[in-house]
Parts: C-alpha cells; sequence; structure tokens
C-alpha cells in the first residue's frame, strides 16, 4: 500500500504579494547635517522573480525642509541618486524630505532632529584562524563622552588590489606576437565595493555609552579582497530610538528569515508619506545626523600565509610556439573566430617557471595560452588605483 503522501496532490503556490502589481516608493539616505554631500537614492520595489533588480525613480524634484521653511533642493545625478553638497544645517532645527515624481505624486517624511554623531574612535581588525573562521574580523570602537547617543548604524565601502591569476607578458592582434610594455600591464588592478548588510549598535542598556569591538565584516581567508592591499571606509550614524527600531526591523525583514525559528516578517513603519495619495505605503526612514568617518589599509604582509581563491577555474592549456598564435588558439579553442585569449610566454619548455623573457624583447620559444578572465585583471577592474590609495 503506498504512503498516503505518495497520493497527494501538491500544487506551487504563488503569493498574490509576488503576483500583485504594487511597486512602493524607497527612500534612501540620511540628511547629513555637515560638512558632506546628502545622497538620497529613489527607487521602487519589484517583483521577487523579476529579472530586473533595479527600479531607480528618475527626473524626480527632491529637497530638504527645515521648521522655518527653508528649502535645500537635491540635484539629479544618475540612477536615482539626488545630490546636495554639504549642507551645514542649524543643528538647533528639525528638518524633513520632499519628494515630488514625474506622476505628480508627492511624498513627504517627517520632521525628524539632528542628532550628533560622535567620531569613530578606531577601526582595526582580528585575525580569526579556528575551523570555524578563517579570516579577517573588521571591527569598530566609538563612545559619546556626553552620553547622549544611544543607537547607531554603520555602513562602509571598501577598495582592495587584486591580481590576475596568470600574468600576461605578451600581446598579440591574433596574427603577430609582442611582449607586453609595463603600460600594457593587466595583472594588477583594483575595484570596489559598498556594504550590502544592515549593521546597528546599541549602548541603551549599558552603564557607559560605549561601542567597543562592533563587529562590521568578516573577510574569508580565501578572498581576493585581502591577497595585496585592502581599505575599508566606514561612516557611522547616530539614530534616534525610533529610527533605530526601524532599522532592526528592517535587518530582521532582510537578513534574519529562512527557517521556522528565525523572527516572523513584522510591518515596516517608516516616516516618510504620501501626502497625494495616503493609502500608498512607502518604504523608509529619513534622519538627519552628522557622519563619522574612518579609513584603514590592510597589506596582505601582515596576515598569515593565506592563498587565494580566483573566482575563475583557469587551468594552462600549452602550446609550442612553432607556428603564428592563431594554430596555437585554435588548439585550444578549436573553432574559435575571435582572439579572446592572453599569451604567457615562457623562455623555455619549462613551462612551470611563469617568468617573462629574459633577454631583452626575444621573444619564447614556448607560450601556454590562457582564458582572458585568467590573465587580463581590467575585465573586473581597473588598472589605475583610487585617487586615496597608499
Amino acid at each position: 500500500m503506498l504512503p498516503l503522501s505518495l497520493l497527494c496532490c501538491r500544487k506551487p503556490y504563488t503569493p498574490p504579494a509576488i503576483t500583485g502589481n504594487a511597486s512602493n516608493l524607497v527612500v534612501q539616505g540620511v540628511i547629513n547635517a555637515g560638512a558632506d554631500s546628502t545622497t538620497i537614492t529613489l527607487s521602487r520595489t519589484v517583483k521577487v522573480l523579476s529579472a530586473n533588480t533595479s527600479n531607480p525613480v528618475l527626473h524626480a524634484t527632491v529637497a530638504v525642509e527645515s521648521d522655518q521653511d527653508v528649502s535645500y533642493p537635491l540635484t539629479e545625478t544618475n540612477n536615482g541618486n539626488y545630490v546636495s553638497a554639504g549642507l551645514n544645517l542649524d543643528k538647533t532645527h528639525t528638518y524633513r524630505l520632499n519628494i515630488k515624481t514625474t506622476n505628480n505624486q508627492q511624498y513627504q517624511s517627517d520632521f525628524v532632529p539632528v542628532v550628533v554623531t560622535p567620531a569613530i574612535d578606531s577601526v582595526g581588525y582580528n585575525i580569526l584562524n579556528t575551523p570555524a573562521d578563517t579570516g579577517i574580523q573588521i571591527y569598530a570602537n566609538a563612545h559619546d563622552p556626553a552620553n547622549n547617543v544611544k543607537y547607531y548604524r554603520w555602513d562602509y565601502s571598501e577598495a582592495w588590489e587584486f591580481h590576475s591569476k596568470f600574468i600576461s607578458f605578451y600581446v598579440s592582434n591574433g596574427t603577430t606576437l609582442a611582449v607586453r610594455t609595463q603600460a600594457q600591464n593587466v595583472n594588477t588592478c583594483y575595484t570596489n565595493d559598498v556594504s550590502s548588510n544592515i549593521v546597528l549598535g546599541s549602548t541603551a542598556k549599558l552603564k557607559q555609552a560605549v561601542v567597543s569591538q562592533k563587529p562590521i565584516i568578516f573577510i574569508p581567508s580565501t578572498s581576493e579582497k585581502i591577497e595585496a592591499e585592502y581599505s575599508i571606509l566606514l561612516h557611522q550614524y547616530a539614530l534616534t530610538a525610533d529610527a533605530y527600531n526601524f532599522w532592526v526591523s528592517l535587518k530582521t525583514n532582510t537578513e534574519q528569515l529562512g527557517s521556522i525559528f528565525d523572527a516572523q516578517p513584522s510591518q515596516l513603519t517608516g516616516n516618510i508619506h504620501c501626502i497625494s495619495n495616503p493609502s500608498e505605503a512607502v518604504i523608509g526612514y529619513v534622519s538627519a545626523c552628522t557622519v563619522s568617518s574612518k579609513r584603514i589599509f590592510i597589506l596582505n604582509a601582515k596576515l598569515p600565509a593565506w592563498v587565494p581563491v580566483y573566482p575563475y577555474a583557469c587551468s594552462k592549456p600549452y602550446c609550442n610556439f612553432i607556428n603564428v598564435p592563431p594554430f596555437c588558439i585554435d588548439t585550444v579553442h578549436p573553432g574559435s573566430s575571435s582572439f579572446n585569449a592572453e599569451l604567457v610566454g615562457l623562455p623555455s619548455a619549462s613551462v612551470d617557471d611563469g617568468l617573462p623573457p629574459s633577454r631583452g624583447d626575444e621573444l619564447p620559444a614556448y607560450i601556454f595560452v590562457v582564458p582572458r578572465e585568467c590573465g587580463d585583471c581590467t575585465i573586473r577592474g581597473s588598472v589605475k588605483p583610487p585617487p586615496f590609495w597608499k
């Protein structure tokens, strides 16, 4: 007799939230009351199953307004970003955000006070080398001498130097082969990223308003980020209790769901409203504060001898340089009609040396060919270092 479970029909269920057409406004950003710029990002929600993950709101009118009816307009840049230079706001007043979209929908946040963010005392890292975690844990320290600020949020931008798996010593147009000059280097590159996780902290239950070694980001030992040099620029924001509670709910709804033991989704109650259509839900919480920042650099030489794992499977197909390069390329990539590989020359038949020519511009007797992503780092980064790079 078949078990009852095998006789039951199972049908896919698509919740109404997925099939609905709702496209809610999402407002991201902080009114920076200090000398640094203010950036507000506007977008709209997309369906979970949608192939399009980005839906910026373009050509809107955005301004910061004070409780004294003074307006500070923001300028649209790109991808739904609206920016203002340093506002240097009077910290004794309250401020809100006004938004008008191209379809004449008007949105407004509640007036909020300016919170002065304490300085970041330090940013550091611990080397972890346990079976569970091997890598570096970056942390932050901060305190409020006045013991007023109880709630914090952090985000960051990071940049790092990385290398291609193999060094390309030669360039070719598919017919001729020449020694690659230093200006044609495609082995050392730089790239960057921004935080996507929500990092929060509270000292409300502590006797002193001290943040000690708050974990910011963990970088595994195998990451390319720390194979040479890594930099992180940390931003610290002071929050009101209401703003902190919003971010806690957002973190729970976006990062801590997935099992029956996790907290259940909750309604996000922000401080932004559609005043032209009060029934329309808006996602976001606009705070006003000064922002504290600190950058550090981490050198691979100060870390254990960890070996990075490259994002591509890079093998070494060999080719005897007897005929012109196209013959070799066709041998490795049969039927290839375009030259899309990097040539790594070797001075002798010892294909494991991986050394450049040792006698001026003499071309090698042997080469091997690798896919471009294994010998050219510029498909993932830039050979030009960031302006702040040491």
